[in-house]
């Protein structure tokens, strides 16, 4: 028989350690595909990288950037995917304040200071009280080294040059699942209400005591609600 397949699709300065849990968890059970975020400087061409090396038939689980690269899927190749699973993402493009933030990162690196960028990003990706955890701080820290400057700032701007989707939301028309950490330094709340009422039928799962990076900070709580939610797509 046939395994369904699942395509992971990550975050910025993220590999796929980011997944690992997950991985181990749902390994048995799918055929797991991690796409490539890190050879394209449009959201557009992230996409179009990922349904080309996709099956005609998947289940999409993305995160943060990901999420960018998810709704640009929807937009190419709805037909394609057989439910959505958004985790710590939003749907509007940057705002100035964001695209300043941005060109900020993009200045400092070429510098040569990417380890400055990363530093001063990981007081938002994880919740207050795991920022003395060495473990999870070391492999994002190694997740950044790995993706490296070049690839970082590809994909810093892709995401300046990204659309908005939330005039699109409402064509999302297959099963999709939020999940977000309460703690989330990125999203917001709000971020999650629009996505929401944009797609029918959307609901959300809140992530207690978690920041930006649920697979990791949580993982147990991340498996089980991705076990149920593939399960239930049979």
């Amino acid at each position: 028989m046939t395994r369904p397949t699942v395509v992971f699709a990550s975050g910025q300065l993220l590999t796929a350690e980011v997944w690992a849990p997950q991985i181990a968890a749902l390994s048995a059970d799918y055929d797991l595909r991690l796409s490539d975020h890190t050879r394209d400087e449009t959201i557009a061409d992230i996409a179009q990288r990922l349904l080309a090396e996709a099956p005609e038939r998947f289940d999409l689980v993305a995160h943060a950037m990901g999420g960018f690269t998810a709704f640009e899927v929807m937009r190419q190749a709805p037909e394609r995917v057989r439910s959505l699973v958004l985790i710590a993402t939003l749907a509007p493009n940057d705002g100035p304040a964001q695209t300043e933030r941005r060109q900020g990162y993009i200045r400092l690196v070429e510098d040569g200071r990417f380890a400055e960028v990363v530093e001063e990003r990981i007081p938002i990706l994880v919740h207050p009280a795991r920022r003395e955890d060495v473990a999870l701080l070391s492999l994002v820290r190694r997740m950044a080294l790995n993706t490296g400057e070049t690839t970082f700032l590809r994909q810093q701007r892709a995401i300046m040059s990204r659309i908005d989707s939330r005039p699109s939301l409402g064509a999302i028309a297959v099963p999709t699942l939020l999940i977000r950490g309460e703690q989330d330094g990125i999203t917001t709340p709000e971020h999650q209400v629009e996505i929401l009422a944009g797609i029918a039928g959307a609901r959300l799962e809140p992530v207690a005591h978690c920041g930006h990076l649920p697979t990791l900070e949580a993982p147990l709580t991340t498996n089980r609600l991705l076990a149920q939610w593939l399960a239930g797509q049979a």
